[in-house]
Parts: C-alpha cells; structure tokens; sequence
C-alpha cells in the first residue's frame, strides 16, 4: 500500500508542470531558511560556549559571550534567507545572468536602503569590537541606559525611567561606558576657620595616607586643594579622591565620619 502511494507521488511529480516544481523548490528553500532561523540562537549559544573553553575563556565575560551569541544569531538568519532569494533566482536565470541581477540589485538596494546597509554593516562590526555588551550601563546617541540586546541592525537600552529604547547600529557613533570605569570620584568640601588650616592641612595629609588602610573602597591617598584659593575667615578645602568604581556613594558617609571624628578629636571646628 506504501509501495503504491510511493510510486503515485513520484509519477504526479513527473507530471506537475515546470512551474509548480520551481514553487515548491522555492517554498522547500525559505522552509531551510526557516528552520536555521530557529536552529540560530541554539548555534550561536554553542558557538559561544566553545570560544569560552578555548584560550580566550579567561578573558571573555558572560555578558560579552551574551552579545556575540545576539549578533552571530541573527546574523545566521539573515544570511540563510539571503541564500535562499538567490538560490530561488537561480532557478529563474543562469549563473552569468544572476550574477548581473544581484549586483544590479545590490547598487540599488545600497543606493536605496542606505541606512539599513549602514545599521548592518555597524552590526556586523560589533561582533569583532567589544565597545559595549549586554547588562553594561551606557549612553549613546545622547540616550542613557542599559543594553538588553544587540543584534545586527539594532541595540536595545532600557532607560531608567523604563522605556524601551531602540537604537540602530549606524547612527551608534559615540559611545559612553559606565561599566568600565577604572575608579569612581569622591569629592568632600571642609570648611575650616582661616586660622586653623595651618594644623588642619598637616592633618588631612596624613589622614588620606592612613584611610586607604581604614576604607577598603579608597585607591590610593586623596588630594587636598583649594579648588576657590581665596583668604578669609573660612577657607573651604576640597578633598578628591579615587574610589572603586561603583563604591563611590558607599564610601562617601564612611568618608564623612572619619574626617569628623579625626577633625573633632584635633579640635578642629568645622565651619558651616
């Protein structure tokens, strides 16, 4: 019973005009460009495991391994569609012939669709740059908040107000990473009367040097400036100092108590 359904398949195949075949031969293309388009994501997760086990694993962080694996992702998609148009067209002209029709259509396409080529080009460049990746704060295009997804035509920044942004790859130009940061700044202003900056200055000095000990946070010792540099009855002194990046407001009150305490048991008044 197969044997004969078998058998009557493939003789109303051979009967089927040229036409039908060439629209089931293209309908069997874009069905590959289907299932690749749904295999992508799994493609790129492995791929990107596999580069995580290789020399470079020491160096490359879940949240870039989660960027390049949106970026090869749909890059596999757009590719296996773009194969499967010119493996449809091919059944339409001969080789010489699809060779002029794709570069015709390529110049218009780009002479056309230039920002899209542009947001493409950008994507795909993404994939060899580590400017940003997924979870990292930054601000492009004058739009603040952290990247959710970048793909090859698009990055997605989730404002902290709560919109969704949609930024395309061609017009991200200049770039502002929060999440890289080397150290955070800490600035505190003392005031102190202008007849006791002579003992408060040897004290402060001294104090940054022993408080990189007493706050863990703390790089190295801080500067003490006078950032107005005017004489009077209340000279404002201005300590800046260097934080690990992301400790700053953690550090700050602890900053705050140890000058107190240190300023108060020097009897040192503090102006207000």
């Amino acid at each position: 019973m197969a044997g004969n359904l078998w058998d009557q398949l493939l003789a109303w195949a051979q009967e089927a005009p040229l036409w039908l075949e060439r629209i089931l031969t293209i309908a069997f293309f874009f069905f590959v460009a289907w299932v690749v388009y749904r295999l992508a994501p799994r493609l790129a997760r492995r791929g990107a495991r596999l580069q995580r086990t290789g020399a470079a694993s020491a160096r490359t962080r879940p949240e870039r391994l989660a960027t390049l694996s949106g970026l090869i992702s749909s890059a596999i998609t757009v590719l296996a569609f773009v194969v499967a148009v010119v493996l449809s067209l091919s059944l339409f002209v001969d080789n010489n012939t699809l060779i002029w029709v794709i570069g015709l259509f390529s110049a218009a396409f780009g002479l056309g669709a230039r920002n899209l080529v542009n947001d493409f080009v950008s994507g795909v460049s993404l994939i060899f740059a580590d400017d940003y990746a997924v979870g990292e704060k930054v601000e492009v295009v004058g739009i603040e908040g952290v990247v959710e997804a970048v793909n090859v035509r698009t990055t997605l920044l989730r404002a902290p107000t709560g919109e969704l942004f949609v930024v395309p790859n061609g017009d991200v130009r200049l770039i502002r990473n929060f999440s890289r940061g080397r150290f955070s700044t800490v600035t505190v202003v003392v005031k102190i009367g202008g007849a006791q900056v002579g003992r408060a200055l040897p004290l402060l000095e001294a104090l940054g040097k022993e408080a990189v000990a007493l706050l863990p946070n703390l790089l190295e010792p801080w500067q003490v400036i006078s950032e107005m540099g005017v004489i009077g009855q209340t000279t404002e002194l201005k300590l800046v100092a260097k934080a690990r990046f992301g400790a700053a407001a953690e550090m700050r009150p602890r900053l705050l108590a140890l000058l107190h305490e240190r300023l108060s048991e020097a009897e040192i008044e503090l102006e207000s």
